[in-house]
């Protein structure tokens, strides 16, 4: 199909072609835009979209577009005509007009056909939203609004939600059926692994719109967690800028985050709904304080590369993405999730007051990416680990508690392409 349009208007016709680009600029920030001169520039000026510039109409741009459509490079023209002219002959609209009769091709000469053809165009771009209701303690219905109103006037936009019934696992798959271009998750971590793992190794994008109480992968990847959240990231759905990032599948299940055995994992059990609900992130912090006086040390069975390895440990994180905040991950002061490897860290505490300072140590680490000089923190990076452990441990993956021991974990390289900000908003510290 082709992917370009054309704009052209008459003098009296140029702003009001400007505002309709504007209004509707997620839409024509997908395809290469043409236009004669002076409308050109009056919509770059107003839009900011490099618009490539062809000659004025008096000079032959209306011929220059009637050419591309001849070629079959135009999707849609858009030709704004002036309604009063002064003289009986309109001029431009006769040569585009009978290339666009002859080629089949999109044309619209006022704002009403303009808004009918963009409203098609909309629709050619497919996004499923999983929405999870019962995540964070927001408004959900007001969440659901908000997103509605920024995302269906631009695509053809569905609606999921999950129920006890039915998990979001099972409605991205629905979603990939319908023919699906882009799944959205908007929830908690839980609610975005279990959408990613249905768009694993496929080529169908994942969008997320944080609404949990951690959203770690949001903040491993960069994506807006703060002030406009839902705003932010539903510019970002539409920006349509993508990274190619791993997975990991642990017991079977998958894992786009961390598995965290022993401490981890006792801290997210004791860190309820209602304690999450009254004190937000800062549940996992008061759960892991009350852990720290009851974490025992257990024995490590680890099998790395056929070879089989002995140790003790208080706890032991396996990330495949994790931001700074998993202090727990941090042995190298960075989790990569896009080189192919998990990033193993063990830590052996003797009390306390060891363990503070351990993590304080590493979570210094991960802001400013340097490896963690502690000698109780043990890090490596591989494709694949199965640990075993005496006595048995908890474990949890992606922020649920999902069993015990022993645990089998294994990278999945180039597993999923996920919207992120542009390189530039990331650089620029914009929440968008």
């Amino acid at each position: 199909m082709a992917n370009t349009i054309a704009l052209i208007a008459h003098d009296s016709q140029k702003e009001n072609l400007a505002n309709f680009v504007q209004k509707h600029a997620p839409v024509f920030s997908r395809y290469r835009l043409i236009a004669t001169k002076q409308t050109g520039q009056i919509v770059q000026k107003a839009t900011g979209f490099d618009v490539e510039i062809l000659m004025t109409g008096s000079h032959g741009g209306d011929i220059q577009i009637a050419a591309e459509v001849v070629a079959g490079n135009v999707l849609a023209v858009f030709f704004l005509v002036d309604p009063a002219p002064l003289t009986p002959v309109v001029p431009g609209v006769e040569t585009v007009l009978r290339s666009c009769q002859i080629h089949n091709t999109l044309l619209a000469l006022n704002l009403k056909t303009s808004e009918l053809i963009l409203s098609g165009l909309a629709q050619l771009r497919s996004i499923h939203l999983v929405f999870n209701p019962v995540s964070g303690n927001g408004n959900a219905d007001a969440d659901l609004a908000l997103i509605r109103e920024l995302l269906e006037p631009h695509c053809s936009f569905t609606v999921h939600l999950t129920t006890p019934e039915q998990g979001a696992n099972e409605l991205a798959q629905e979603a990939i059926a319908s023919g699906a271009h882009v799944v959205v998750a908007s929830g908690g971590d839980g609610t975005v692994s279990a959408v990613a793992d249905a768009l694993i190794g496929t080529e169908i994008t994942l969008g997320v719109i944080p609404r949990g109480t951690a959203n770690a992968f949001c903040l491993a990847l960069g994506i807006p967690t703060a002030i406009t959240p839902i705003r932010s990231c539903c510019r970002v759905i539409l920006d349509q800028y993508t990274r190619v990032v791993d997975a990991a599948r642990c017991n079977d299940q998958p894992m786009i985050l961390l598995a965290g055995i022993g401490f981890e994992a006792e801290m997210v059990e004791r860190a309820s709904r209602e304690l999450k609900d009254q004190w937000g992130t800062l549940a996992y912090l008061m759960a892991g304080w009350q852990q720290l006086d009851e974490q025992e040390i257990f024995d490590v069975e680890a099998e790395i590369d056929g070879q089989t390895h002995h140790l003790q440990a208080g706890a032991i994180t396996i990330a495949n993405a994790a931001p700074p905040t998993s202090v727990l991950a941090q042995g190298i002061g960075e989790v990569i999730f896009d080189d192919g490897l998990l990033d193993v860290t063990v830590v052996t505490v003797d009390s306390k007051l060891q363990a503070i300072g351990s993590m304080i140590g590493a979570f210094g680490a991960a802001l400013i990416k340097t490896p963690l000089e502690q000698p109780n923190f043990v890090h490596t990076r591989l494709k694949r680990l199965v640990v075993k452990t005496t006595p048995p441990q908890k474990l949890v993956i992606d922020g649920e508690v999902v069993g015990t021991t022993p645990v089998e974990v294994e990278c999945i390289p180039n597993a999923l392409t996920v919207l992120v900000p542009k390189p530039q908003d990331r650089k620029n510290g914009v929440e968008q």
